[in-house]
Parts: structure tokens; sequence; C-alpha cells
């Protein structure tokens, strides 16, 4: 048998699906013809001798429906048929209904022989539907979805006999690959956490198994995925010139977020005083002119991205200021030595350009690092080293200056040079001082109180002695009536100082003949002394005057 245009799986069907009519004894040939809808089939009548006088189709089993098409020029009623050859019946745009047995009958001399075609008519698939959800689709048609979502991937096609459906997947720059394949007229699977690798084109492939037809439906998918966090804007100094550029970064995501500097609800890109704006990627800079800048002004970027909603746009916001400067006004060096001097930016932004001036000397020339100058900076802290300061070339006002596009700022610092102390003739001068100043203040306390050595040397007399004595209350009273009678002896060896007698006077009181030993050995240094001092007699006479209404004198 001759299957013209069919398939190994297409003969498997049609055996299982036609068989013989049974009590047939005429002789014949059986052949399965397989068509697709909408298109034109030939049935051939392949026992047709030359000399046939009639050949006529039936659209069944000829003893039970009638004659189909005859050659005898029985036209049919429905003008789809046509005889070719005058014996091959020709069937156009077939419809899934003129599927059956068809029988080919010959008449030649009253010799009747018959041909049996059976004809299997294969739909579709006439339509493949290709669904991706959740997704979003771009103006030129393409998918995309979230890398966060579980996506489900389905494919349907309406076929018959049912198709075959498979799903191929074909990276950029790569072949296709077949990875799941199914019989039915739906299939459907799931993916889950989708990355970059998963970009490509999805293809769903029905195939008839009849006719071997096939559709395919391909959709392109991309991979998206927010960025995680918030946009990041700051301002510094262009490299070229004084202008401010505003920088606005979101990286993360894919594909690249849309960046929009705004001042005041309005957008930076078409102002007049944007010199220049560039994106790349992940950033997004603005260049603006110093001309309309001031002290606090605001700007904002507004950032967004295919993933986030149009009502949740995320924001950074940059405030630019001036720089302001702490110093240390007032600096003092050696001569010979080394002083630094200091200058803090306190508050910049952008982040101000910190340089040392003379104001003296080249006023507009930079001190620059070399020979005995040595600049450095740390973060906002800038330090100007000098070594080896000489007064001639040093001393005198050092300028900080910092700058940026929205400002400038100075600040003087006062450096005085000085000849270096010397510190062991300070020291030594110091201590002579204190040495005369003690010996100043003795010899003034010796002069008004020179009792005072006399005292200590009888205190230290009796002290050598190591007698320790235990005094109780009644000692106390003895010592008492003691220095009664010394206070009143004090007084007889007073009266006799001026009298110039070495004897005692007697005022009523008597002393022993110890005590009389003792003040005899006192007086005669006491005598001594009245030679040297003789004012002091004439500051106790009246004292004595008083105490004994009369005194002798020579």
């Amino acid at each position: 048998m001759r299957v013209p245009g069919c398939s190994p799986a297409a003969l498997l069907l049609a055996a299982c699906l036609w068989r013989l009519p049974p009590g047939r004894g005429a002789a014949g040939t059986e052949e399965v013809i397989v068509g697709e809808a909408g298109k034109s089939v030939v049935l051939v009548c392949r026992n047709v001798a030359e000399r046939a006088d009639e050949v006529d189709w039936f659209h069944g089993d000829p003893g039970a429906v009638p004659p189909l098409f005859s050659s005898n020029a029985t036209l049919p009623d429905d003008a789809r048929l046509s005889l070719v050859d005058n014996s091959s019946l020709r069937i156009s745009a077939l419809r899934p209904q003129d599927g059956g047995s068809y029988t080919c009958k010959e008449v030649l001399n009253r010799t009747v022989q018959e041909h049996r075609v059976r004809l299997l008519v294969a739909s579709g698939p006439s339509s493949v539907t290709v669904s991706i959800s959740p997704s979003a689709a771009l103006p030129n048609g393409t998918v995309y979805v979230d890398k966060r979502d579980a996506v489900m991937f389905s494919c349907t096609s309406s076929s018959h006999p049912e198709p075959t459906m498979g799903w191929t997947f074909q990276p950029p720059s790569s072949p296709p690959e077949t990875f799941t394949e199914v019989n039915g007229s739906s299939t459907v699977y799931t993916l889950q956490n989708l990355s970059l690798r998963f970009q490509g084109n999805y293809s769903c492939t029905a195939r008839n198994p009849l006719s071997g037809s096939s559709r395919t439906s391909t959709k392109e998918l991309l991979v998206y995925y927010p960025p995680p966090s918030v946009p990041r804007c700051w301002a510094q100094t262009a490299q070229v010139g004084l202008m401010l550029q505003l920088v606005c970064n979101w990286p993360g995501g894919y594909p690249h977020p849309v960046l929009q500097w705004t001042e005041e609800g309005r957008d930076l890109e078409n102002s007049s005083w944007v010199v220049n704006a560039t994106g790349t990627g992940d950033s997004h800079v603005e260049m603006l002119s110093s001309s309309r800048l001031f002290h606090g002004k605001e700007f904002k970027c507004v950032g967004s991205h295919i993933l986030k909603p149009e009502t949740a746009e995320p924001t950074c916001t940059v405030q630019i200021k001036a720089p302001s400067l702490a110093t240390e006004p007032l600096k003092t060096c050696f001569v010979g030595g080394t002083v630094s001097l200091t200058c803090q930016v306190m508050e910049s932004n952008p982040p101000a350009r910190i340089s040392w001036l003379r104001n003296v000397s080249q006023p507009e020339a930079e001190i620059q690092s070399g020979g005995r100058y040595l600049v450095t900076q740390e973060g906002s802290v800038s330090n100007l080293t000098i070594q080896n300061c000489s007064h001639d070339a040093d001393e005198g006002y050092y300028v900080c200056k910092a700058e940026n596009p929205v400002g400038l700022k100075e600040a003087y610092v006062s450096l005085t040079v000085k000849k270096p102390v010397n510190i062991v003739g300070v020291v030594g001068a110091v201590v002579v001082l204190l040495l005369v100043g003690v010996l100043v203040i003795v010899g003034i306390v010796l002069y008004y109180n020179p009792f005072l050595c006399l005292k200590g040397k009888r205190s230290w007399n009796q002290d050598s002695n190591d007698v320790f004595v235990l005094v109780d209350s009644d000692g106390e009273e003895e010592e008492e009536e003691e220095e009664e009678v010394i206070r009143n002896s004090n007084v007889h060896r007073v009266t006799a100082l001026v009298n110039g007698n070495s004897t005692l006077a007697s005022y009523g009181h008597h002393s022993t003949e110890s005590d009389s030993g003792e003040l005899h050995s006192e007086l005669s240094a006491e005598e001594v002394e009245r030679e040297e001092r003789p004012t002091m007699q004439r500051q106790i006479l009246p004292f004595l005057a008083e105490m004994d209404g009369t005194v002798g004198g020579r």
C-alpha cells in the first residue's frame, strides 16, 4: 500500500481506525489517504482498466449509499468534487466530515472491480497560544517578568486529532533546547527563582500526529528586578572649572533606572543654567554653573524603575552649603623651631578645596609643600608645617582659603617668631630671688624680735636632754605659777639694765640662789645689747615708771 504524504504515526493511526467492511467478495485493492482540512486531495482508482466502460465513486458501501460521482456524466451534488483522468476523485476544500471510506467501482465487459480508499482528514494545529504570567509587555511585544515571582508558562492549541505539544528554550547566542513534550491540547509548567540566565526565546510547538504539520509560537522573555535600596545623591566640584556637579546613583536593578534632577519641582535638564547632563547606567550627572548657586539651596533626585509603581518613586535630596572655617588665630614659634598652623572646614557641600597663602609677600601665590614648608590634609583638616622658623621670612599673617562652587571663605592666622629663652638662667635667677627673699624676711623678724633666737636656743638645749615629762592637771597649775615667777623676774632684769647695776632690785619678790645665778648669766648678755640699742630703754622707762613709781638713773 502507498500512503502519500503520511508519517509513520499517521499510518499507525489509520491502521487502528480503518478496517475492511465484512461480506465483500469482489476483487479489489485497499488504500489509506490522509488529507488536511481546507486543502485538496485526490483519491485514485487503482484498478481502472484502459477500456473501462464506467467508473463510479461511493462515499461508503456501494450497496448502501448512492453513487457520489460517476463517469457517465452524472453531476455530483457537491461542486467540490470532480473527476481526474475520468477515474480519480478530487475533493477540494476538505472538511472533517469528508473523512471516511470511499469505494471506486469499475465496470468492464460486465466485470465489476472495486478499489477502497480510507480518507483521514487532519485539522490543525490551527492556532498556538502562549501565555506567561504574571508578566507585562514592552511596546515591541517583548515580555518581561519580575525575578521575585513564580512565573507560569502555558500553551494551548486546537487540532484534530490532539497534537503533541513541546517547549524549547533558546538563550541568546545559543542553540535551542527542548525541555518538555506532552500529548494533548495544552501544557503548563512553572519556573521559580528566576535569574538573568533564564532570559531568551521560549517557543511552544504543536504538531499534528496525523498530518505531521506543526505550528510554533515564540515569546521573548526578559527577567527584570528593581534596585534593592533607594537612590543616593551627592554634590561635587567639577575637575575643570569651578562648576557644581550633582550626582545621583541608584545601582542594583535591571534594566537601568531612570533618574531625574529637579529644583523646586522643575526639571533641571531643560533649564538654562545646566551646562551639561550625562547619564550612564545607574548614574545621572548634572553640571550647573555657579552663577545662580547660593548657600542652603536644595536639589532633589527622583528615581523610577519599570517594576516600581509611580506612586512610590524613591528620592534623595542634596543641600549645597558655602564653606565655614575654624582656625587658631595666634601661633608662636621660636627661631629655629617647628610650628604647625591648622585650618578646619566645619561645613561645606560640596567639599571645599583648602589652600594656604601669605598676605604680605605674593598674596596670590599658593604655598606648596617643599623646602621648609609641608602642607598636609586629612579629611576636612589642613595643616601647614613650617620648619626652622625664621623671624624675617616666616613671621606675619597666613591665610587659610576654602572654596567651593557655592562660595569662598578665608581665615587669618598670625604667626609670631621669638628668640629662644635660656631656661637654666631663668631657673637660677628664680632660685636666687627666693633665697634673698627668705633672708630678708628672717632679718626683719630678728630685728623686731631679738628674743626669738634666745628662746629657740633654750628650747634646743632643753630638747637635747631627751627628757620627757608627763604632766597631769596639778602639774599644769605648777607650770602656770612658774611662768608668773619668770615674768616677774624679767621685770627685775629690765630694771637692772636701766640702772646699770648688775645686782637685782627688790620689789617685794624673792628669788632663790639658783634663780639668781641663772638671771646673772642672762643679764650679762643683756647688758651688751643695752649698749647697742639704747633706744629700747626709752621705750621701756615709761612702763617701769608706772610699776615702781620711781626709777633711778645715772
